[in-house]
C-alpha cells in the first residue's frame, strides 16, 4: 500500500498547485449563502488540515523516486497496470478518480476546482488538466472512451453521460478500490454465479500430462479454450490444474445461474474484471446454457483473461469470433473413479454401492459431505445407505418435470420369477454397474459415436412383474426409477414428440436414474409403408428414436405387453430382451404369500396352495386381489380369511371379464354365489 499512498501524494501535490492557481485569480467575496459553495477561507482551512498522505507541504516536492520504485515492485497498483494493459496516463487518471475514496478532503477540493460545491468527484476536464494534458488532445480523450481499457474493463466509471464530455464525472468502483487497499473478497454481485476453485482436486496422475500441456497453451495466451466433456467429466478439475500450472488461480463461472440473473452482460464484465484483478482465469460451464445468448457467449469468450469454456455440446462457430483451442476430456475410468471416491471419503471404501452413478468430481465431494451429515443424524459411520443418499441428492429436478420419480422400495427377494428371468435381470444390473470398466478401461466400446447407455426390453403380459423388476434393478444400483408419462411425450403436432423425447433423454443421461418407458409400443412402434404424410412423419419419429438410442448414455428399460408391435430395428440396439412369462402354480402360491405380507393378520382357514393352483392370475392381479381382501377384512374387523380371498378373486375375475367356474373355485364356489 506504500506505493499507492505515494502515488496519491503526487496527486495531492498537483491538486494543491491547481488550488493555489485558482486562488490567485478568484476574487474574494463575502457571500451570505455560506455552505452552498466553498469560500476562500474554507479552502485555506482544508489545505491546513492534517493530511491523510504525509507528504511535504511544498506542493512542488515529489516523493523519493527510488523509494517509490522499490515499493512499486510489489504494489497492487503495478500489478493492476500490468494485468489490464494500462498506460501511465491511465494510471494517473485512475489515481485522480480514486483520491476522494481514500481521503475525503479531496471531495471539497474537487468541488472547489469544479466551481460547483455539489460535484465532489473529478470531471474529465479536471482530470486531464491535473495530468497536464490538453483537453483537446484526441489521444488523451480516447483513454476515457467506452472502448478504452479503463472504462471497458470496469476500472473507471464515466458518469453523467448527458453532460458534455469534459463535464462528466469519474468514479472508481468500490471493488477496485478495495482490491488496491488489499481486500481480496469477491465482488458481491458475483457471489451467486462465481466461486474460486482449487487445483489438485484429483488423485495425482489421473489426468496424465494433459494439464501440463494445457498450461503451456494458457501461458502462450491462447484463449478461449473449449473443453468438451461427457456426463460426469473432469473439465473443471483439468482447467484448474492447467491454470495453476500457468501460475494463475481459477474462478468457476456458473453459466446456468448467470443466464437467469438480471443484467447478465454486466456480470460477464464484472467476472472478467475480478479475474484480471486476481490474476486468475475463468472456467465457464455449461456452455449450453448460453447457446441461445450469442452476445453473452461472445463477450465471455472475448474477455482479455484466460477463458476456459466447458460443455457437452459440439462447438458452434457462432459462439465466438475466435476459434478456440479444442480439447476432448475423457470420463474417468472405473479405477480412477474408485480412487477419487476413496479420496473424498478420506480413505473409506464404498464397494459397489455407487459404481453405477455418473458424477463429476465436484458432485462426488458434495455427495460425500451429504453422506457425513446423514451419518451424524443416524449416529454412526458413513455406510452404503448414507453414501447412496448423498449420491442421489446430486440429481437435478429437471427429469422430474418430465417423468414420475419412484424411490425403490423392493429388492431381489420380492421378485417371484423363473431362475432364467432373474439371471437376465441380474445381468442387466451388472452391465450398468461395470460399464465404465468394460467400455472405458477395457476399450470394448464400439465405434460409430455410440454412447455408454444400457437399454433393455421387458416383454410380457400385464401384471407379470415388468415395472416391479425395473424398480428392483434401480434399487440394486442405488438409483431412482423415473417412469415416463406418455401424456407428456406424445404430441399431435409434427416434430413435438421428438422434441419431448430429446428433453427426456438429455435429462436422463445426467440424472443417475433408471428410465422406464411403460407401454413402450406406443412410442417405439413399427415403421410402415408410406402412403400419406402421416405415415412419413410417424416413420421419422421411429427413425429419430433409433438414432437417439445409439448415443444414449443412461440406463433405460422399455416395457411392453405387445412385443410384436415394436420395430425390429430397436432389437439390435437393445442390450437385453427379457420375456416375462405368466407365473405357474408354485409361483402363484409364493406371490399370494408375498402380497399378503407379514403385517396382515391371517385366519387359520387360509389355503394359499389352493389359491396358487386354482386361480390362474398374473402377479399384478394377485396383488390387487390381496389388497381387496385386506379391505374386506378391515371392514369386518377380523383377520383376513379364505372367504375374503375368494370374494376378492371373484371381483378380480369380473374386472378381467372372466367367469367364476366351479372347476376353478371348487369347494369355495358357494362363497362366490
Amino acid at each position: 500500500m506504500d506505493h499507492l499512498l505515494g502515488r496519491l501524494g503526487i496527486v495531492e501535490a498537483r491538486v494543491r498547485r491547481a488550488v493555489q492557481a485558482r486562488r490567485a485569480v478568484d476574487p474574494e467575496a463575502d457571500d451570505p449563502f455560506r455552505g452552498l459553495y466553498l469560500s476562500e477561507d474554507a479552502v485555506l482551512r482544508i489545505l491546513d488540515e492534517p493530511q491523510t498522505v504525509p507528504w511535504p507541504d511544498d506542493p512542488g516536492d515529489v516523493p523519493d523516486r527510488e523509494a517509490l520504485e522499490q515499493a512499486a515492485e510489489t504494489s497492487r497498483l503495478t500489478a493492476l497496470q500490468q494485468n489490464f494493459g494500462l498506460t501511465p496516463l491511465d494510471v494517473e487518471l485512475l489515481l485522480i478518480a480514486l483520491a476522494p475514496d481514500l481521503d475525503r478532503r479531496f471531495e471539497q477540493l474537487y468541488g472547489y476546482l469544479n466551481d460547483d460545491v455539489t460535484r465532489r468527484r473529478p470531471t474529465i476536464g479536471l482530470a486531464l488538466g491535473l495530468c497536464g494534458v490538453a483537453a483537446v488532445s484526441a489521444g488523451a480523450r480516447a483513454r476515457l472512451a467506452a472502448d478504452a481499457p479503463l472504462v471497458e474493463r470496469g476500472l473507471l466509471l464515466v458518469e453523467e453521460p448527458e453532460r458534455p464530455f469534459l463535464g462528466r464525472s469519474l468514479r472508481v468502483p468500490d471493488r477496485v478500490t478495495s482490491h488496491l487497499l488489499g481486500d481480496d473478497a469477491m465482488d458481491p454481485v458475483l457471489v451467486d454465479v462465481m466461486r474460486p476453485v482449487r487445483a489438485g482436486a484429483l488423485p495425482e496422475g489421473v489426468l496424465g500430462d494433459l494439464p501440463e500441456r494445457l498450461a503451456g497453451a494458457v501461458r502462450d495466451t491462447i484463449s478461449p479454450v473449449y473443453l468438451r466433456e461427457p456426463a460426469g467429466g473432469t473439465a473443471q478439475e483439468l482447467a484448474a490444474d492447467a491454470l495453476a500450472g500457468a501460475g494463475r488461480t481459477a474462478f468457476a463461472l456458473d453459466l446456468a445461474r448467470l443466464a437467469r440473473q438480471t443484467g447478465p452482460e454486466a456480470l460477464v464484465r464484472a467476472a472478467g474484471r475480478e479475474a484480471a484483478l486476481e490474476g486468475a482465469g475463468l472456467i465457464a460451464a455449461p456452455v449450453e446454457a448460453l447457446a441461445e445468448r450469442l452476445e453473452l457467449l461472445r463477450a465471455l469468450a472475448g474477455l482479455p483473461v484466460p477463458v476456459l469454456l466447458a460443455g457437452q455440446a459440439g462447438w458452434d462457430p457462432q459462439w465466438s469470433e475466435r476459434t478456440p483451442l479444442m480439447v476432448e476430456v475423457e470420463r474417468l475410468g472405473a479405477a480412477a473413479r474408485a480412487a477419487l471416491w476413496r479420496q473424498v471419503l478420506g480413505g473409506g471404501s464404498t464397494g459397489d454401492a455407487v459404481a453405477a452413478f455418473v458424477l463429476t468430481p465436484e458432485q462426488m465431494r458434495r455427495a460425500a459431505s451429504t453422506a457425513r451429515q446423514q451419518a451424524v443424524l443416524g449416529g454412526g459411520a458413513v455406510g452404503e445407505a448414507e453414501l447412496l443418499h448423498g449420491a442421489r441428492a446430486q440429481n437435478t429436478s429437471g427429469l422430474e418435470r418430465l417423468a414420475r420419480r419412484i424411490q425403490p422400495a423392493v429388492g431381489w427377494d420380492d421378485l417371484v420369477l423363473p431362475p432364467g428371468v432373474l439371471g437376465q435381470l441380474r445381468e442387466l444390473a451388472a452391465r450398468a454397474r461395470h460399464r465404465d470398466r468394460v467400455l472405458g478401461d477395457w476399450a470394448m466400446r464400439p465405434g460409430g459415436g455410440r454412447g455408454r447407455g444400457v437399454m433393455a426390453l421387458f416383454a410380457g403380459d400385464s401384471g407379470t412383474g415388468k415395472t416391479m423388476s425395473a424398480e428392483v434393478i434401480a434399487g440394486a444400483l442405488g438409483l431412482d426409477l423415473y417412469t415416463v408419462d406418455l401424456a407428456t411425450v406424445v404430441d399431435k403436432y409434427v416434430g413435438e414428440t421428438e422434441k419431448n423425447l430429446e428433453r427426456i433423454f438429455t435429462e436422463a443421461a445426467g440424472a443417475n436414474g433408471v428410465l422406464l418407458f411403460d407401454e413402450a409400443d406406443a412410442v417405439f412402434g413399427k415403421r410402415s409403408e408410406v402412403k400419406d404424410a402421416h405415415d412419413r412423419y410417424a416413420n421419422v419419429e421411429s427413425a429419430y428414436l433409433l438414432q437417439r438410442m445409439e448415443t444414449f448414455d443412461g440406463l433405460a428399460v422399455l416395457a411392453t405387453n405387445l412385443r410384436a408391435n415394436l420395430d425390429e430395428a430397436f432389437t439390435r440396439r437393445l442390450d437385453l430382451v427379457v420375456d416375462f412369462p405368466l407365473p405357474d402354480a408354485q409361483q402363484r402360491g409364493a406371490l399370494w404369500d408375498r402380497c399378503l405380507g407379514t403385517a396382515l393378520p391371517r385366519a387359520d382357514d387360509i389355503d394359499l396352495a389352493f389359491c396358487g393352483r386354482a386361480f390362474e392370475l398374473a402377479g399384478g392381479d394377485i396383488r390387487s386381489a390381496a389388497v381387496t381382501a385386506a379391505y374386506l377384512a378391515a371392514e369386518a374387523e377380523r383377520p383376513v380369511s379364505m372367504t375374503d380371498l375368494v370374494a376378492a378373486v371373484a371381483r378380480e375375475y369380473r374386472k378381467l371379464g372372466r367367469l367364476c367356474l366351479e372347476s376353478e373355485f371348487g369347494p369355495y364356489v358357494g362363497l362366490v354365489r
